[in-house]
């Protein structure tokens, strides 16, 4: 039996990492493969990409059973900003693409989807009342919100009809190289940060960066995302997936001069946005899967910083 990966992106590369060491067979399956960065993270072998788009229900059904799927880990789809830019693009490929993932799955006897959802699904317009758990209000009216809460419902639905063992991670901003490819603008923001870093340039920012923020290292999510496709299925269905804690962005900024301590930033005119200022309740991960974050911060950016020097000796 293999894993199925939407996408091969960011997400999937850091849960692949994960699946290898234990043996597992991974099929990427993803419409404009980015076969340099799936060897950098993963080497060569003990996977395979398949050129195909989660809006093509025929070609998902194949893959599933040419390859033998029996886990499909469900990444694909546009991120952040783009979803908001390119709405209608986004349905088709969010939506209707998540459908054809579920449809996939039942007629193919998939055992379970592990699907990746976003802390961005909470509606962050009300009033917060601490750590927020994953019981609090969906639907942050946004698109990017918005459609993420109507993957988690599609998927609900044909889970509960159809038997399929279903597990939903609800990741914080998840940093790590590649993730701002998709559209995540916080993915970009570290991205810029650490690249100035090695180029000795200052940091040119948007305005909206500078928003405190609860992070999570992608390698952390990819240990969460191995645990999700393994444990025996637990009864509850959503988790949680970050550090706890809200980060602010001069605590930010301190932690990347601990690399770098000549960092300057020059920021774009434009006003310093509201923070999400309650950390996500982490403890439901923690007790069901055996997951908690191994990074801290610094030693996130540390690993990041070391990735990024080993991706431009390959170049």
């Amino acid at each position: 039996m293999a894993t199925l990966v939407t996408g091969a992106g960011l997400l999937g590369a850091s849960f692949a990492e994960a699946a290898k060491s234990r043996g597992e067979k991974i099929v990427f399956f993803d419409p404009e493969p980015r076969a340099e960065f799936l060897r950098l993270k993963l080497g060569e072998g003990g996977y395979q990409i398949v050129r195909g788009d989660v809006r093509n229900l025929p070609d998902l059904v194949e893959t599933i059973a040419t390859h033998r799927i029996e886990t499909v880990v469900h990444t694909a789809g546009l991120i952040g900003g783009r979803v908001q830019r390119e709405i209608s693009q986004a349905f088709d490929i969010n939506i209707s693409g998540t459908r054809n993932v579920a449809e996939a799955a039942r007629l193919a006897g998939v055992r379970r989807i592990v699907h990746l959802s976003t802390f961005g699904a909470y509606d962050w317009r009300r009033p917060l009342p601490g750590k927020i758990t994953e019981d609090f209000p969906l639907g942050p009216g946004r698109a990017y919100g918005n459609f993420k809460v109507a993957k988690e419902m599609i998927l609900e639905a044909y889970a509960a009809q159809f038997k399929i063992e279903l597990i939903m991670l609800r990741p914080a901003n998840v940093f790590g190289v590649g993730h701002f490819w998709g559209g995540s603008s916080g993915g970009a923001k570290m991205q810029e940060l650490m690249t100035a870093c090695i180029a000795g340039r200052p940091a040119r920012l948007a305005a909206s960066d500078a928003a405190d923020v609860e992070y999570v290292y992608a390698k952390d999510v990819g240990a969460a995302i191995d645990l999700a496709a393994t444990v025996p299925a637990p009864r509850a269905k959503t988790f949680n997936i970050g550090n706890g804690e809200v980060t602010r962005f001069d605590d930010l900024i301190a932690a990347v001069r601990k690399i770098y301590p000549k960092l300057e930033i020059e920021f774009e005119p434009g006003d310093r946005p509201a923070a999400k200022t309650e950390p996500m309740d982490i403890s439901r991960a923690h007790k069901n899967l055996g997951w908690e974050p191994r990074f801290g911060l610094v030693d996130a950016l540390r690993d990041y910083h070391a990735d990024l020097l080993a991706a431009r000796r390959a170049e």
